[in-house]
């Protein structure tokens, strides 16, 4: 007797290790009459693993829309649906909110089958405090990834990306800018043979030779330098440096002195330049 019910089910499946899967994820998987997934070959590998056989549907962010219509059709005939990401917890910096909100429109039920995530196992080993924000993936591109690291710069919280290892020195440049003096944790290949962590001060962090591959989950520690200066304060300083000195050694010197992000300095010394000049 199928002791599960008609709808979308949100399956969890492991970050690397396939023996972290729930008992749970199993049974769902089995009884379902779709399962949809990002890439098929991945989650083939998951199925034979616990030799499990059903029909897949490939469903990623390039197919969401144009697969829609279908599988609402598949759960309004009362089949069983499984979503799966290729790791971790689905719709989270993975496909899938289209369906879901899709579904809650139209009061079709969503089954929730937790477990593991590469967020939650990142923060769990970070150091940090419990307090914290996911943002997931960051914006590509320069202008827009600043817009973004200023607005997260002011944030009283750990802070938790996904970033490619590819664009690693891309991003750690960024958060030297406006992250300078924090703590940072890099996590490498979770859960697999692998597994390597990386910690140290944002600054000065370093990393083998070797590039490193796949993606990471990177957690940033809170900003915990509580008398760090006002604008007001830096301001002081940089007008007597910026008689001296060119704005960008200026910047450098009170950036390092002071454990300031460089950003923040540069804004104030660009404010006094202007000021100057009208």
């Amino acid at each position: 007797m199928n002791i599960f019910t008609s709808g979308l089910y949100i399956v969890s499946t492991p970050i690397g290790n396939l023996d972290d899967i729930t008992l749970r994820a199993i049974a769902v998987l089995k009884n379902s009459d779709f399962i949809l997934c990002e890439d098929t070959r991945r989650t083939l590998k998951l199925l034979n693993h616990f030799n499990i056989k059903k029909k897949l549907i490939s469903y990623h962010k390039f197919n969401e829309k144009k697969e829609l219509e279908k599988i609402i059709r598949y759960l309004k005939e009362g089949k069983i649906l499984s979503l799966v990401s290729d790791a971790g917890t689905p719709t989270l910096s993975d496909p899938g909110l289209t369906l879901i909100n899709d579904c809650i429109s139209k009061k079709i039920p969503i089954i929730p089958i937790p477990g593991a995530s590469a967020i939650t196992t990142a923060m769990s080993i970070s150091g940090f405090d419990d307090q914290f924000l996911f943002y997931g993936f960051l914006p590509k591109k320069a202008e827009l990834l600043n817009k973004t690291l200023s607005k997260l710069q002011n944030l009283d919280f750990n802070l938790v990306f996904f970033i490619p290892s590819i664009k690693l020195d891309f991003y750690i440049d960024s958060y030297k800018q406006y992250f300078s003096g924090r703590n940072i944790m890099i996590a490498r290949e979770l859960t697999k043979i692998h597994e390597t962590i990386y910690r140290g001060n944002i600054d000065d962090i370093k990393f083998p030779k070797s590039k490193l591959k796949g993606e990471l989950t990177i957690v940033i520690s809170k900003n915990n330098n509580k008398n760090q200066l006002n604008d007001s304060q830096i301001k002081d300083q940089a007008i007597i440096y910026l008689r001296k000195y060119s704005l960008k050694d200026v910047v450098e010197l009170i950036s390092k002195k002071e454990k300031i992000s460089k950003k923040i300095v540069y804004d104030v010394c660009l404010k006094i330049k202007n000021e100057k000049n009208t």
